[in-house]
């Protein structure tokens, strides 16, 4: 037995030391992977700098201290306080994570998640057994030789270096536990409502499936319904393309407005079943079913407003992006055929400056699922909301730090204002669907390799319901070209990068959790 009280610690304290020293030399070597690594951990996204650093620095002490005989028993407690934690990390990752991050590397780098979880708990269990053996219980008095007075006193003395050593054990692992716990949720807290840009990319969560070659890279998205795409051509406007459910097939659609216009950009979105044709330059909105595109397309609107931007709420309804002559700002305007007037104009709440509308750049769109409308701002980190009647109904943010447009305009002699510098793009693409808004974003957040903007772009991923970040995923790069656009179904990622079409199909957690099933584990601003 005391054979075993010395060679329990020694031989625990060895294994300990090689582990910790291998380990931290794994992540020192990769050290700019494991800090990425830690980056996309759900846990701990947002101290991802701070933790790297952290963690080699205690494994390194942790084996210098179970190197000397006087530090061995702080050495084991530190050991099952730092196993601990992980193992609580790994928990939490398995059971409240939306997804599975990366291992770490090092030495258990080919294990997955619940071998993980089986190591680190067996080695707890070492190192608490470690310290059992070593601890320094009072001497256990025989009965030939002691009074049973001095055995009492001995009895008592054991039994209150036991309860000793159970609450120092209990303590080694509720403290990192609970830590680590608390680490968790702010971490939730700072990712989600003062993200210090940090992205967050899930494993695999679109998978490549398809991609057809259009020939030319002028087609844009109109739409989709039932399985086929929908995509209208800057060169054609007269026409409108299909691609079937398979993506192998495109057909043409001849079509004809009701009326003569002289066109300078006619451009057609789909929305719910109904096809609707517009140009804010003449200005004019045609509408018709898909089931009847071989008739003339009706003309619903005509010298009602000018606009630049238009999204379909209803044949009857539509919001655009105007001028307002009066204060020369960008302005959001509300057409309803019906009312009286028909045309009401917002001007004040995409900017307040009269820069030419610089400041107020952005992208109009409509979630028809979700019956909101959202306006995102490409110079800045903002999205507001909207409802019908252009009441704002939230204010949210990208991830990233940039709240002011960084721009610098110039007035002319003609009192015209034109940029004098290349302003700081911070979104570039957006789309609106079921409740998650889909941003190309044009900025690098930390720990994100060069390489990896080179050959990708980074689509963020947002929830409107509560509003929030959810990840990220990168869009690979189609030789030299990037994405340009992207449509999202319920099934299925579609991007135009050059002249091809490719098809994603969504990862099943995305799918399910968000775009088919509601929003999961919310996060708000």
């Amino acid at each position: 037995m005391k054979t075993l009280t010395k060679a329990l610690p020694l031989a625990v304290s060895f294994f300990f030391i090689l582990l910790f020293i291998y380990a931290s030399a794994s992540k020192i070597l990769d050290f700019e992977n494991f800090q990425m690594q830690l980056a996309q951990s759900p846990l701990l996204s947002a101290y991802a700098g701070f933790v790297s650093y952290a963690v080699i620095i205690f494994e390194l002490l942790i084996a210098v201290l179970l190197c000397f005989k006087r530090s061995r028993l702080p050495g084991l407690y530190a050991s099952s306080a730092l196993m601990a934690a992980f193992t609580v990390y790994i928990f939490l990752i398995l059971n409240y994570s939306d997804f599975v991050p990366c291992s770490c590397g090092g030495i258990l780098e080919k294990m997955g998640w619940t071998e993980h979880l089986i190591f680190n708990c067996a080695c707890v269990v070492m190192a608490d057994l470690a310290i059992a053996a070593g601890y320094p219980l009072a001497p256990l008095l025989s009965n030939a030789v002691h009074s049973e007075e001095e055995r009492n006193q001995n009895y008592r003395q054991r039994r209150a270096g036991v309860r000793a050593l159970a609450l120092s054990v209990a303590a080694a692992l509720a403290v990192p536990a609970g830590l680590m716990t608390a680490l968790f949720f702010s971490s939730e807290h700072v990712m989600t409502k003062e993200n210090n840009f940090t992205r967050r990319f899930p494993h695999h969560p679109i998978l490549e499936q398809q991609s057809y070659d259009l020939k030319v890279n002028s087609y844009y998205f109109a739409g989709h319904h039932d399985g086929t795409v929908y995509l209208g051509n800057l060169s054609s406007p007269f026409r409108l393309f299909t691609i079937d459910r398979h993506h192998k097939k495109m057909d043409t659609l001849n079509l004809i407005p009701a009326t003569n216009h002289r066109f300078r950009n006619l451009r057609y979105v789909l929305q719910e079943k109904i096809l609707y044709a517009y140009d804010g330059t003449v200005p004019v909105i045609y509408a018709s079913s898909i089931d009847s595109l071989k008739n003339p397309l009706f003309e619903m609107s005509v010298n009602d407003v000018y606009f630049d931007q238009m999204v379909p709420l209803s044949p009857s309804e539509y919001v655009m992006r105007v001028k307002d002559k009066a204060t020369q700002r960008a302005a959001l305007a509300s057409l309803s055929l019906f009312a009286d007037p028909k045309v009401r104009i917002i001007n004040s709440v995409l900017t307040r400056k009269a820069d030419g509308g610089f400041d107020a750049d952005g992208r109009l769109l409509y979630d028809a699922a979700s019956d909101h409308i959202y306006y995102l701002f490409y110079y800045r980190n903002q999205i507001l909301q909207f409802d019908k009647h252009l009441k704002v109904t939230a204010r949210m943010k990208t991830i990233d730090t940039i709240s002011t447009s960084q721009i610098q305009t110039t007035v002319l002699k003609d009192g015209s204002k034109k940029m004098s510098a290349p302003p700081v793009m911070v979104n570039k693409e957006m789309t609106a669907y079921k409740g998650l808004i889909f941003n190309r974003s044009n900025l690098t957040g930390k720990h994100e390799p060069k390489e990896m903007w080179k050959r990708n772009a980074v689509v963020d991923i947002y929830t409107t319901a509560p509003a929030g970040y959810w990840g990220s995923m990168y869009v690979q790069n189609r030789g030299k070209n990037a994405m340009s656009q992207m449509l999202v179904t319920d099934s299925y990622f579609y991007i135009l990068s050059g002249n091809e079409i490719v098809r994603y199909r969504f990862a099943q957690t995305l799918t399910e959790n968000f775009i088919k099933g509601g929003s999961r584990k919310p996060v708000s601003e």
